[in-house]
């Protein structure tokens, strides 16, 4: 009785040992060469650890030489206008468009700036009526710099809906908006059309 199932499990075993060695070998397993002697594999782990150091070095240095050339390249671009080299958020025939449309046009959001200087002098000053004065003329600009935005920003949108129909126009307002906080002479990408000039 045990002889006749230990015989039933053993010749299976045996058929399994054969089907594998029937299989053929996987193309990815590694060995298919002779295995290297201690001291030649040793001796490779070495160079390759001496040299990874300095390649990843010279890498770096490379990425750095390469970045730095990038932003000269942008930099010359935001003096210059050039398309080809100008920051993604400058890029676009829509951002140009936006930006000539702003610098064609007096802002009094360009002086907020140099009247802010103004008025927090003024109202350091220890007379009342000067303060006074101060508080009235900051409340007048802000209330300027508002309407002058919200016109300008309902005059764009008309604008680019009727000359850019296809083309995305997301956060275009915006981008004119926040130009108008520049002084012109400040401004980057610098103004390539003069005040008055049709964009």
């Amino acid at each position: 009785m045990f002889r006749s199932r230990s015989k039933e499990e053993k010749a299976p075993t045996g058929k399994v040992t054969a089907d594998l060695s029937k299989q053929p070998r996987d193309p990815e397993a590694p060995k298919g060469r002779p295995t290297p002697k201690r001291s030649e594999a040793q001796g490779q782990r070495r160079a390759r650890a001496n040299s990874a150091p300095l390649d990843r070095k010279a890498a770096m240095r490379r990425q750095r030489e390469a970045r730095r050339a990038d932003l000269a390249r942008q930099r010359e671009a935001l003096a210059t206008g050039d398309e080809r080299y100008l920051p993604p958020r400058d890029k676009g025939p829509v951002r140009r468009f936006v930006r000539d449309f702003v610098d064609s046009r007096f802002c009094i959001a360009e002086f907020f700036l140099p009247l802010a200087v103004v008025i927090l002098v003024l109202s350091m000053v220890r007379v009342a009526q000067l303060q006074n004065i101060a508080l009235l003329l900051w409340l007048g600009v802000i209330v300027m710099i508002v309407v002058d935005s919200i016109g300008l920003a309902i005059r764009l949108k008309k604008q680019l809906r009727e000359r850019f129909p296809d083309e995305p126009k997301r956060g275009a307002v915006a981008y004119g908006l926040m130009r108008t906080l520049q002084m012109r002479r400040l401004r980057l990408p610098k103004p390539q059309v003069k005040r008055g000039e049709r964009p």
